[in-house]
């Protein structure tokens, strides 16, 4: 683009590469807001071009729109916050398409050699995949800024803090079930109740978006696929959420 010349809609989509309908979407969300002629025509110039390549590359690397404006106008350290976590999300990524990779590369290796592939091998491709999958099925119940979130949740998930949350998880819902005859406003069923939402808050780093996310996910349950409803059995007692809706119900009565 010349120095100081501008363009209209359809010549600016064309050198930048992109729809003039995703330059409308752009100036209707605040993204990207070019100069109004006197007429009201949209006139691009050249710093235009330079914050709508850094919205594409913003969105590229999987920044939800919404946040783009924020950071375009906020603060560099916002920013780099920004771009920090969305590195720990690709490499997340990474690790998860590498285990995949490794996984079958495993199995091609032992067929040529002209072994049987181990059981072991077969099953370790299924479980690989089956978390990828899951982690893009289980994305549909997040909101945009929700999903963000959740992927940095899930790059700082370790297999000892799982094994750990399954633990405490396993030995709430036993204890749930233990005080089902209880009185869902008892001092006891309110401390059941406490625990329990500590959890939750420790599960998901106290996030509300993400608490949203997951009670839209376990609202919809009978659409579950097989293998996420198998690894979800042994928390899946109807008696036990029921027991902890009526509890919560009981405690919000009272403080009206």
């Amino acid at each position: 683009m010349g120095a100081g010349k501008t363009y209209g809609v359809r010549g600016f989509a064309q050198i930048a590469g992109v729809t003039v309908r995703a330059l409308h979407h752009y100036d209707a969300l605040g993204l990207l807001k070019p100069r109004r002629t006197a007429s009201g025509y949209r006139r691009y110039r050249e710093s235009d071009l330079e914050r709508l390549e850094q919205i594409i590359a913003l969105r590229f690397i999987g920044v939800p729109l919404k946040s783009i404006r924020a950071l375009l106008d906020g603060t560099p350290n916002e920013l780099i916050r920004a771009l920090r976590l969305q590195r720990s999300l690709l490499e997340e990524k990474r690790r998860r398409l590498n285990a995949a990779l490794a996984a079958v590369a495993d199995a091609e290796t032992a067929l040529r050699r002209g072994e049987e592939a181990d059981i072991r091998l077969l099953r370790r491709i299924i479980e690989v995949i089956e978390m990828q999958s899951n982690s893009d099925w289980l994305s549909k119940y997040f909101r945009d800024d929700a999903k963000t979130a959740l992927e940095a949740r899930k790059a700082a998930w370790t297999p000892e803090l799982q094994a750990h949350a399954e633990q405490d998880w396993s030995a709430l819902f036993g204890e749930i079930r233990m005080a089902l005859d209880e009185d869902p406003a008892s001092p006891k069923a309110q401390a059941l109740v406490d625990r329990w939402n500590d959890l939750l808050r420790a599960f998901l780093g106290g996030d509300t978006q993400l608490v949203h996310g997951v009670k839209a996910l376990y609202a919809d349950r009978a659409n579950w696929p097989a293998g996420f409803k198998t690894k979800m059995a042994p928390f899946s007692d109807e008696r036990v959420w029921e027991f902890v809706i009526k509890a919560a119900a009981a405690r919000r009565s009272q403080t009206e």
